[in-house]
């Protein structure tokens, strides 16, 4: 069983309860006041949205594989902006969000650091296993 095998929704919601309950991956103080990107006009109204956007960044990595930039992943959670009667762009999600949440990553052995970015270590491959195990 793995992650492939496990919807989505239901995988990020298992890893993010067990990262926030069992593993005590820590929220920073300033997460409460930040938005995740400058498409955004507030900042979000869960209270989990940080472990919600750690095992969905984990999940990633686990599908990709190869090494993920901050860059790749800014992309990838940002945008659209609604500039009032001008056209909407696309913006970048918080580079600051991803990055912190990498670091941590790194310090508790779910992801490894290389020349190209960030892969996910065996230690995270056989965590993600686990829980969609667990789930099916």
């Amino acid at each position: 069983m793995s992650v492939y095998d496990v919807p989505a929704d239901k995988l990020i919601n298992a890893v993010a309860n067990d990262l926030k309950e069992n593993i005590k991956f820590e929220k920073p103080n300033w997460a409460n006041f930040v938005k995740t990107g400058v498409s955004r006009e507030r900042a979000p109204d869960k209270e989990d949205w940080w472990w919600v956007r750690t095992a969905s960044i984990l999940r990633k990595l686990y599908i990709r594989r190869k090494a993920v930039g901050v860059n790749r992943l800014r992309t990838a959670y940002g945008g659209r902006k609604n500039r009032g009667v001008m056209p909407e762009h696309f913006y970048k999600g918080s580079g600051k969000i991803i990055r912190t949440i990498l670091q941590k990553l790194d310090a508790i052995g779910f992801t490894e650091k290389t020349d190209k970015g960030r892969i996910i270590s065996p230690k995270g491959i056989s965590y993600l296993d686990k829980i969609s195990k667990n789930i099916k």
